[in-house]
């Protein structure tokens, strides 16, 4: 499981970053790739990574303003192009008026599409769990930002117990299908009428890893909700220490507010995303410096940088 930053910029692109989109890539879990936020020019970031467009499945747009949406009809209009491979439908979940910004654009373009797209719309009624599957849950939540806008906790099911099969050597089994049985919870029974219980030789489950990516936001506790226990919290920092005022009247924060959020929550590893172009590099040290003096886990991410979970 990654998370790769497609653009980690705020508002505009700049010669170092571009705006709003990551990929949360879950390739040995599901074989699928779910991309948050698709701002203009996604598609071409995606060109200098190793993600097969086919690969995004589901996409989580956070707000409607534009450097977090521009770069869909090109991004679903590209998609369709790997002629090579299967057709497959795709899911976008999103505020409301998600769907007509994607539909009008793509007829007035008079581009067609040869799969579905299935949009899921919410409003302020109709957050919570957006979406189960046998192997993850999906929560949205309201943040505090000048237009509607919500975070995601990405919640993975708790993994199975894994296997010792040194230990039922030399117990005695034999490889094979007995392994099969007791890898499935059956207890069994061997010629020489040994009893295996199946629970002594599986460790217990394996919890599953949490990964809160916020959008635009001023500091709010459900900043804090969603990001309780996190592996990874993705924050918003698109201010720094000293600009509470100004990221207050933009609906922003800073970064000594992402390190709170993290620090409240019980976070294990903050991400600071969401820069805004007035920090050159060698602003950036002082933005993780400041940060670390709340939250010490902390990392200011660039484009195209892919992070281990």
């Amino acid at each position: 499981m990654d998370i790769q930053f497609l653009g980690t910029g705020a508002g505009q692109p700049s010669k170092a970053r571009n705006v709003s989109s990551l990929a949360l890539k879950l390739l040995d879990e599901i074989n699928e790739v779910w991309l948050f936020d698709c701002g203009e020019g996604t598609q071409n970031r995606i060109l200098e990574t190793t993600i097969r467009p086919r690969k995004v499945s589901k996409i989580f747009i956070t707000h409607l303003h534009g450097d977090h949406i521009f770069g869909l009809p090109g991004f679903l209009s590209s998609r369709a192009f790997q002629a090579n491979e299967e057709q497959t439908d795709l899911e976008i979940y999103g505020p409301q008026g998600i769907k007509s910004f994607v539909l009008t654009s793509l007829r007035v373009s008079g581009s067609r599409l040869p799969y579905r797209i299935h949009f899921h719309e919410f409003d302020q009624d109709s957050l919570g769990k957006i979406l189960e599957t046998d192997k993850f849950t999906v929560y949205a939540e309201e943040l505090d930002h000048t237009i509607f806008c919500v975070g995601y906790r990405v919640m993975q099911k708790d993994l199975e117990g894994t296997l010792d099969a040194e230990k039922l050597k030399a117990a005695g089994v034999p490889f094979g299908p007995l392994f099969g049985k007791i890898k499935n919870g059956q207890d069994i029974v061997l010629e020489d009428r040994t009893e295996i219980k199946a629970a002594d030789y599986i460790s217990a489950p394996r919890p599953g890893k949490i990964i809160t990516i916020l959008g635009d936001t001023r500091k709010t506790n459900a900043s804090v909700r969603l990001a309780v226990n996190a592996d990874v919290l993705v924050h918003e920092s698109t201010y720094g220490k000293g600009d509470e005022k100004i990221a207050r009247n933009h609906g922003h924060s800073t970064n000594m507010q992402a390190a709170q959020v993290a620090a409240e929550a019980g976070a294990k590893r903050l991400l600071l995303n969401h820069i805004s172009a007035r920090f050159l590099s060698k602003d950036i040290s002082q933005l993780k410096k400041d940060a670390a003096s709340i939250f010490e886990n902390v990392h200011v991410v660039k484009d195209l940088e892919e992070v281990e979970i």
